[in-house]
């Protein structure tokens, strides 16, 4: 099942697009059938979970961290992550740069932006995005890399709703880019679209998609 589901996804990417394969509470065995067809970019958004299975996985995968990081879990999270997607405060990016520092690597991290019509999400707003990165913080944190953004729409079958959230975050991120060229070199991502609206986000700019339950089936969760 999970190799013809990526079959059918992998016809509908374009290549320029990175699929993260969400592998959040399925077992190793559902990750090693995705890895088997060649997928190496999986997803997880528990720390312990993602430890486990960085210990017992091929060493090629690259993991990315998806869910919402809590600053007392950055340290362990380090060895093990490729890219952070959802860094919601400047209070987390200091912690993952200082965490970071300690362990003498440097941190892929997106920056999450809050477009969703709902008080759930968590992320920077537009202009708190600004204005950090007018203030020259950023200079400071040796220690990350801010690869691009992230942001998740609105959970509703409104599609035109969707449609226009997503488009609204690559708005910004292309002024971002533009704008803070010099200080953000590797600015080049963005990540937005799970299994329910990737279509949709790819469409309206997408490079990375976060998609589990088309792939793995419903979670199992523990």
């Amino acid at each position: 099942m999970i190799t013809d589901n990526l079959k059918l996804i992998r016809k509908e990417l374009p290549a320029h697009c990175t699929l993260v394969c969400v592998s959040k509470f399925h077992d190793e065995a559902a990750i090693m059938e995705a890895y088997t067809t060649g997928e190496r970019v999986f997803g997880e958004s528990r720390v312990q979970e993602l430890s486990s299975k960085f210990e017992h996985l091929p060493a090629d995968i690259e993991w990315h961290f998806i869910g919402h990081l809590q600053t007392n879990k950055v340290k362990q999270l380090i060895p093990f992550v490729s890219l952070i997607h959802g860094v919601d405060s400047i209070r987390l990016l200091e912690e993952i740069n200082k965490q970071a520092g300690k362990a003498g690597k440097r941190v892929a991290c997106l920056l999450q932006i809050h477009i969703a019509k709902e008080d759930t999400k968590f992320g920077f707003d537009a202009q708190e995005l600004r204005d950090f990165l007018l203030s020259g913080q950023l200079t400071g944190m040796e220690h990350v890399t801010i690869k691009g953004l992230m942001g998740m729409a609105t959970y509703t079958d409104d599609k035109e709703q969707v449609r226009s959230e997503f488009r609204e975050l690559k708005q910004l991120f292309d002024e971002i880019k533009q704008s803070f060229t010099a200080q953000l070199p590797e600015f080049n991502d963005l990540s937005m679209g799970m299994s329910d609206d990737y279509a949709i986000a790819v469409e309206e700019g997408s490079t990375l998609v976060r998609i589990g339950s088309k792939i793995f089936g419903q979670r199992i969760y523990t």
